[in-house]
């Protein structure tokens, strides 16, 4: 599959070793890798790119990773984008319940096990392509009635065409 059809997957992360180790953990992965650095630049990414996944860190300045989630879900375009965060904040329940309110779908805390990781971005990934197939499959059904619909105009067309005289229009023989 070529770079332009591969899945998009967005990571945001303020520290550039993390989001080396992140895109080193899914480096076989069949994805494009995007990073950000901060929450605006994420969103200004979230406008140029369809992503099937974003890995979220909790911790970041100017805007921490719960204002950017729910700026995200406040989004027409990307609220349905799951959000995975990815923090070495405190496991406290409150911080984990707030990340579910802004919309995550999951938590997962520093240091990361690389193949829960791998699972969960696999997971995401299939589901996303199913939906592109989903999505194709509509289109193609779409297009499949249209014509349908035209076929059985053009024979209604042609039944009265073989029923009427062309010349005045009225009943011929084969109608009665």
């Amino acid at each position: 599959m070529n770079s332009l059809n591969k899945p998009n997957i967005l990571i945001v992360d303020d520290r550039p070793e993390n989001l080396l180790v992140l895109e080193s953990l899914l480096y076989n992965m069949d994805c494009r890798i995007i990073k950000a650095t901060s929450g605006n630049e994420a969103l200004s990414l979230m406008l140029d790119y369809e992503f099937a996944l974003v890995l979220l860190d909790v911790q970041m300045p100017e805007m921490d990773g719960f204002e950017t989630a729910e700026l995200m879900r406040n989004s027409q375009k990307t609220r349905y984008t799951p959000i995975i965060f990815v923090t070495a904040i405190s496991k406290e329940q409150k911080c984990i319940f707030k990340g579910y309110e802004v919309g995550a779908v999951d938590y997962l805390f520093k240091p990361i096990e690389p193949v829960i990781l791998q699972s969960k971005v696999r997971v995401f990934l299939d589901l996303y392509n199913q939906k592109k197939i989903i999505h194709e499959q509509a289109l193609l059904l779409e297009k499949r009635v249209k014509e349908l619909m035209e076929l059985k105009q053009a024979n209604y067309r042609l039944q009265n065409l073989s029923v009427c005289d062309g010349l005045t229009g009225i009943p011929n023989r084969r109608n009665f």
